[in-house]
């Protein structure tokens, strides 16, 4: 392992996408990323089972971000890299999902590549696939939806996005870190046009252990989270392709919800 206190040695940064949890769906390029790495940076929502592919001597160093609150702001977290990749040492950015799926991994690689410094991008399987395909609800389909859009739920100035045209019939719309405004998202989509009986799923700790597929109408979807406590990490899907993802009882679900909204 490279000495930080050896200013003439230079490493590099490896930005790898740790996949929605399961270790599992790690990719063999990931896996073999860890395994070289003198120093780990990794995400909060990072699974202990992923660390464990380090070696046991490698330096793991928690960024965890929440909503509101940061251990280390994204210039500090640059910093920190820069430094450990200047001593010398391999260090791997754990980012959960894929890192450039919301997931800062562009100004990262920027602020490597300013240093000049080398920088390598192992892609991870993002959130809302992972999520989607554990719930057997697949973001596209030839029958119900030909383009799906990527948004995030927690961005300043929510209300001034424009997101019309991104939901609705033949659409599909993923909301990442969307839980703490569901009531406001669900506001927004149905003043942009979204009827307010638009299926939605509500997926909590995809791939993790205590994983939920929640579904609903549009229209209640703050109501239920509410009611289900739903915490992140946890995406939304909005489109007719959730009717798709649960078969057997969606008939029933789905009929009873929109006697509630007649």
């Amino acid at each position: 392992m490279a000495s930080l206190l050896d200013p003439q040695s230079r490493g590099k940064v490896i930005l790898v996408g740790a996949g929605p949890g399961d270790p599992g769906l790690l990719t063999v390029r990931a896996v073999e990323a860890l395994k070289s790495a003198d120093v780990v940076v990794h995400d909060g929502l990072i699974d202990a089972r992923v660390l464990d592919y380090a070696p046991a001597d490698a330096q793991r160093i928690s960024v965890a971000k929440q909503r509101a609150r940061h251990t280390l702001s994204q210039d500090a977290i640059n910093a920190l890299i820069v430094a450990h990749v200047k001593a010398g040492s391999i260090v791997v950015r754990l980012k959960g999902g894929d890192p450039f799926v919301f997931g800062r991994g562009g100004e990262e690689v920027e602020a490597v590549r300013a240093a000049g410094l080398t920088v390598e991008v192992v892609p991870g399987v993002s959130a809302a696939l992972g999520c989607a395909a554990e719930a057997m609800l697949p973001l596209t389909h030839r029958d119900w939806s030909s383009a799906v859009s990527f948004v995030a739920g927690q961005c300043k100035g929510l209300s001034d996005q424009d997101w019309s045209g991104l939901a609705g019939q033949g659409r599909t719309l993923v909301i990442y870190m969307g839980v703490a405004n569901a009531r406001a998202i669900a506001d927004k989509l149905m003043a942009d046009g979204v009827a307010p009986d638009m299926p939605v799923a509500v997926l909590e700790r995809g791939t993790l252990p205590g994983s939920r597929a929640l579904r609903t109408l549009l229209a209640d979807m703050g109501d239920m989270v509410e009611r289900e406590r739903v915490q992140s990490p946890a995406i939304i899907v909005v489109g007719e392709v959730v009717l798709l993802s649960d078969a057997e009882n969606r008939l029933a679900t789905f009929a009873h919800q929109a006697e509630s909204f007649a």
